[in-house]
């Protein structure tokens, strides 16, 4: 848990900002769900032996007895007002998108942390690998409205649950023909839960799969041909992209499409984010049957990596306007409210102290100009613009200040 603040807030903002801008043009709606729901939505959703479930969320009792949890992830819980508040009447798609924490009491490491942020985008009623890749498509635009330019994808298809069934047995057998090899959350995971064999981070564990059996090869003829589709459109859109087996994704809904965005600026840790198809989550939910496709960004990885890479953000004049003794104080405020109306970015100075004191305020605090207003100002009808990176001075005209402001 942790506060937000100053340059890296910014970087928020800057994030934020271009997601409604990016996601908007693409026909995207924002929704907002609830921080608290209830454990089932996730023991359900997100699959019971998962590590989220089992191992990394915030659970609790309310008054009333209720178990409730705070959200690991947003997509359970937008499945879940998609069909509380009947979104899904009639037969036209469905686009939205959120941002907002989520929490994990998972193992710190770099730009992870237990409440963390996240933007997600999710695609709903259309089955079509073309709506895959519209979404991606989306995705990299926001990547590169960022600065991101550096990006590939991972994919693979696990099919739906129906077609795992031999692979199963044949990876179960993989793994205890060397059972020692693995660590003992995978020997349990090979029972319980096999795709997640596959999702271990432990490095001996990746060492031990060398040569394991692919679930790709146990696709039905279906799935096979839409994962086909699925990377002739990632082809004809551009869209660089190699196929991992080993990549399932550690949440149980995913059907068929999974991938995931890779950065070489991420180092070790190279995945920026995931996302896939989970075609049976809204009926699992209790909704009719409904195919999907989404992803989820954590924004406190993404935000690392801009400020790692210096991303410059786009600014506006940051002003502070100083009055000059007490008698200046009302004309200041006459002068500033159209100004703020107009949308500048203007600090009023209403300390009453001496002008090298605010200066020296105005220059701590990153400000880029102090506008400074006296008695003398008041009688020529001008202002003084001190540019304080330079130290240059000059008087504008009380009626040209917005339009000069735009000029800045």
């Amino acid at each position: 848990m942790r506060d937000l603040w100053g340059t890296e807030l910014a970087h928020f903002q800057f994030v934020e900002r271009m997601c409604h801008q990016i996601m908007g043009a693409h026909g995207y709606q924002e929704i907002r769900t609830p921080i608290v729901e209830s454990t089932d939505l996730f023991s359900r959703g997100v699959g019971s032996t998962t590590d989220i479930v089992n191992k990394e969320m915030y659970t609790f009792q309310d008054r009333s007895d209720r178990s409730l949890t705070l959200r690991p992830e947003n997509t359970a819980s937008v499945v879940r007002a998609i069909i509380q508040n009947k979104l899904l009447e009639g037969n036209d798609p469905l686009h939205l998108f959120y941002i907002g924490p989520m929490f994990r009491y998972e193992r710190m490491q770099a730009g992870r942390y237990r409440q963390f942020w996240q933007i997600g985008a999710e695609s709903i009623g259309v089955s079509s690998p073309e709506s895959e890749v519209e979404s991606i498509v989306m995705l990299f635009d926001f990547l590169a409205s960022l600065g991101l330019a550096d990006l590939s994808l991972s994919i693979n298809s696990v099919g739906f649950p129906e077609e795992r069934t031999s692979f199963y047995i044949a990876l179960k057998a993989f793994v205890k023909a060397q059972e020692g090899a693995f660590c003992l959350d995978c020997q349990r995971r090979i029972e319980d839960n096999p795709l997640r064999v596959l999702d271990c981070k432990v490095p001996s564990c990746q060492m031990a799969l060398t040569g394991h059996p692919e679930v790709l090869t146990f696709l039905s003829a279906e799935s096979q041909s839409h994962h086909e589709k699925f990377q002739k459109c990632l082809q004809s859109s551009r869209i660089p992209f190699a196929v991992n087996p080993k990549m399932v994704r550690g949440l149980d809904y995913y059907t068929r499409t999974t991938f995931e965005v890779l950065s070489s600026d991420l180092g070790a840790q190279s995945a920026l984010l995931g996302g896939g198809r989970y075609d049976r989550l809204i009926q699992d939910l209790g909704g009719p049957p409904t195919p999907a496709f989404g992803w989820a960004l954590g924004l406190d990885r993404l935000v690392s990596l801009l400020m790692k890479k210096n991303t410059a953000l786009p600014s506006k004049p940051r002003i502070f306007l100083i009055p000059l003794g007490d008698s200046m104080i009302e004309d200041a405020f006459q002068l500033v409210r159209p100004l703020w109306a107009a949308g500048h970015s203007i600090e009023l100075e209403t300390r009453g102290v001496a002008l090298k004191k605010s200066l020296s305020t105005a220059n701590r605090k990153g400000h880029s100009h102090a506008f400074i207003l006296g008695e003398g100002e008041k009688a020529k009808d001008i202002i003084t613009v001190k540019f304080l990176t330079t130290g240059e001075q000059e008087e504008w005209p009380l009626r040209e200040i917005s339009s000069r402001i735009l000029k800045l």
